[in-house]
């Protein structure tokens, strides 16, 4: 079986959907394939008891995410913020903090050796991220380092090393000995500095979509109707001047271009005939995933709530090192949401089930009390395991490779052009970075076929 279109696209998640809705905004015949049963990719929804949609992947927006704010004000989709009111825990070395507001109460030496190389870090991110970050003054230095590296060198006290450690793992879900010091500055910067990443109230964790996440997904799915097709897994590219035949199962389908809208690693796994340039190839091997297993713990009632929680918890010391209410709007069950990040994935997947529970009980426990240990429901995903993703939060860097082979990240080869949030220049990894990468490779398609329109006249 067979189909030709102007443009077929791998990958149904935020990238891919949203290239394929401006381009068929402006005319073009466009095929969606899918790997999974569903769209959505690393965003996806689970059951609350009840029936209510919890998310088991990608969850917060924020106010500077314009292109993520967009999309959700133009499918008729509402937010809502994540619950903040109440007294934050915060486990650093030996000591246990809970405040309120934004700083946490250690030692006014840690204060101010965070505050100093934050100072640093974030200069450094404003600094990469005004143009390619392998173009970058000083790109070389901080490409052959890893972020543990210059962490190190920058900071005075194990408090210190502590918290960026904390970030790190909260952020990337991966450890700062893994990768580069330019993409962890790059990624950084691009968010708007560590608070913007790591913060609520103006932060990446300031709101939540009403419906979950998923829900823009699949708004925008229900907008391109028949042209997507799911459960069909692309195994091989070929492509030349004339166009790319894409094979996904017994279908082979034709187009003028394709775009390739998913993570980096599974780039590597589709075989493309002829092979990709060499400095393609390379880049994708050296951008492995982070690794992350979301859990949503459900109760009752938001108990914590009433004992003046906040349910906002991190540590660098217990495996669920980073917490959040994650209760439903309507304020019932109430569920908190953990994650076991980078190493600590590693360890929690090798577990039993039930051996894995207990650990995360005892997490919350140590957090927020007993009434942490009856949960009514246990929700979990292991990110790692999804064949069609292999680790979440996203893709990064590793020493050495922005530097080298940065500049193969976006253009487009020959026929062949790249989406994904991992390619965006600001909120690489998070749903903004994804609709950047979407609107990008739409655009490029439609300057490139304005140009052959145009070249098709003169002759």
């Amino acid at each position: 079986m067979g189909k030709s279109v102007d443009v077929v696209i791998v990958g149904a998640g935020i990238a891919g959907l949203v290239a394929a809705r401006d381009l068929v905004r402006t005319g073009h015949d466009v095929l969606v394939l899918e790997a999974r049963d569903r769209v959505g990719g690393r965003l996806l929804n689970a059951e609350l008891p009840g029936g209510a949609p919890i998310e088991v992947g990608g969850q917060w927006v924020g106010p500077t995410q314009h292109l993520a704010m967009a999309l959700i004000r133009d499918l008729g989709l509402k937010t809502h913020p994540t619950h903040h009111a109440g007294r934050h825990i915060a486990e650093l070395g030996d000591s246990r903090s809970e405040f309120t507001g934004r700083i946490p109460k250690l030692s006014p030496l840690a204060l101010l050796d965070i505050a100093q190389a934050q100072l640093r870090l974030d200069r450094l991110g404003r600094r990469v991220t005004q143009t390619d970050p392998w173009r970058a003054q000083g790109a070389e230095a901080l490409d052959a380092q890893t972020f543990e590296t210059w962490v190190r060198r920058a900071t005075h006290t194990a408090d210190g090393r502590a918290f960026f450690k904390l970030v790190t793992e909260a952020v990337f879900s991966a450890g700062p000995e893994d990768m580069s010091a330019l993409w962890a500055s790059f990624y950084l910067g691009g968010g708007g500095g560590v608070d913007s990443m790591i913060g609520v109230v103006g932060g990446a964790q300031q709101d939540r979509v009403v419906g979950g996440t998923q829900a823009i997904a699949l708004g925008l799915a229900e907008q391109l109707g028949d042209r997507i097709v799911l459960s069909s897994p692309v195994t091989e590219i070929d492509w030349d001047d004339s166009g790319v035949r894409v094979h996904a199962g017994g279908t082979v389908v034709r187009a003028r271009r394709a775009v390739v809208a998913v993570p980096p690693p599974l780039v590597a796994r589709i075989r493309f005939s002829p092979g990709l340039p060499g400095d393609r190839d390379q880049l994708v091997q050296r951008m492995p995933m982070g690794r992350a297993i979301k859990i949503n713990v459900v109760y009752d009632e938001p108990f914590w709530r009433s004992e003046g929680w906040s349910g906002q918890a991190v540590s660098d010391r217990r495996p669920l090192g980073v917490v959040f209410d994650n209760t439903p709007p309507g304020g019932s069950p109430g569920v908190l949401v953990g994650f076991l990040e980078g190493r600590h994935a590693d360890t929690g997947s090798r577990l039993t089930l039930a051996d894995r529970r207990a650990r995360v009980l005892d997490d919350l426990a140590g957090y927020f009390g007993p009434r942490a240990r009856t949960p009514i429901d246990y929700i979990e995903k292991d990110w790692a395991e999804e064949e069609y993703s292999r680790g979440c939060y996203g893709a990064f860097a590793t020493p050495g490779t922005l530097t080298r082979f940065g500049h193969t990240l976006r253009p487009a080869i020959g026929p062949l052009h790249w989406a994904g949030t991992e390619t965006a220049t600001r909120w690489a990894g998070y749903i903004d970075g994804a609709a950047e990468s979407g609107h990008r490779v739409a655009q490029e398609i439609r300057s490139a076929s304005a140009d052959a329109e145009s070249t098709s006249r003169s002759a």
